[in-house]
């Protein structure tokens, strides 16, 4: 349908017709004109509307169906529950599909959006990987003990910093030079822990096995819980 005017109008022929540009994915090269078109491994981040936390998305795309998902939130409360209700949610929906599904929380919308973008871009983790990553890869991502990689600390102008958690795991005792600067500290990987247990140890036996430290720890002249002292 068009207007009166628009009508009057003589027919000129449309020359280039060459389609999309090709996108690397999964180790070819893919004209994308719909979504199953659409396959690759990546990440999204997104914030929720009050800034008050934020979500990490990894989604394994299978010929335009998520496949595997993984959702990890840092933030509010109730954010780690709206992660339980997006793996429910999202495997089997197309991309599109999951665009626009309510993922219960802003952050992990917000992730959805940009992931999607990097998918329909072909920067995809996947990219060159001949066939893609298997099933299973999203999962791989979190390492053996199967926990966030997460980095928390705190500091005052007043006080000074305060490792709370590393890569490694949960700071028990920072370790402090003559100047009372950081120069190393103790850890618990308590996925680790949690591992030993499961297969008979004590929490005891456990608790000794997965005790690490880094940087100059051994070296410190004296220690501290940086989350009491």
């Amino acid at each position: 349908m068009a207007t009166n005017a628009l009508e009057k109008f003589c027919i000129v022929a449309q020359g280039p017709n060459h389609g999309p540009s090709p996108i690397p994915q999964e180790g070819g090269w893919t004209k994308v004109r719909q979504i199953p078109d659409i396959s690759g491994f990546a990440h999204g981040c997104g914030t929720c509307a009050p800034q008050m936390g934020t979500c990490k998305l990894t989604l394994n795309v299978k010929e335009g169906i998520i496949s595997e998902a993984l959702i990890e939130h840092i933030g509010c409360s109730g954010m780690s529950h709206s992660a339980a209700m997006a793996a429910e949610i999202l495997p089997g929906k197309t991309l599109l599909e999951a665009l626009n599904t309510d993922l219960v929380c802003d952050a992990t919308n917000s992730a959805m959006k940009s992931l999607f973008t990097a998918l329909a871009y072909g920067r995809s983790q996947s990219s060159y990987s001949d066939g893609g990553l298997p099933i299973g890869a999203a999962l791989e991502d979190l390492g053996s003990g199967r926990r966030s990689q997460v980095g928390t600390s705190y500091s005052t102008l007043e006080k000074g910093a305060r490792y709370l958690e590393m890569t490694e795991g949960y700071v028990t005792r920072l370790g402090l030079d003559e100047n009372n600067e950081i120069i190393g500290y103790e850890f618990v990987n308590l996925g680790s822990m949690m591992d030993h247990i499961a297969a008979g140890a004590s929490p005891d036996e456990a608790y000794g096995k997965v005790k690490g430290v880094y940087g100059r720890f051994s070296e410190a002249v004296r220690t501290i819980d940086p989350r009491r002292e």
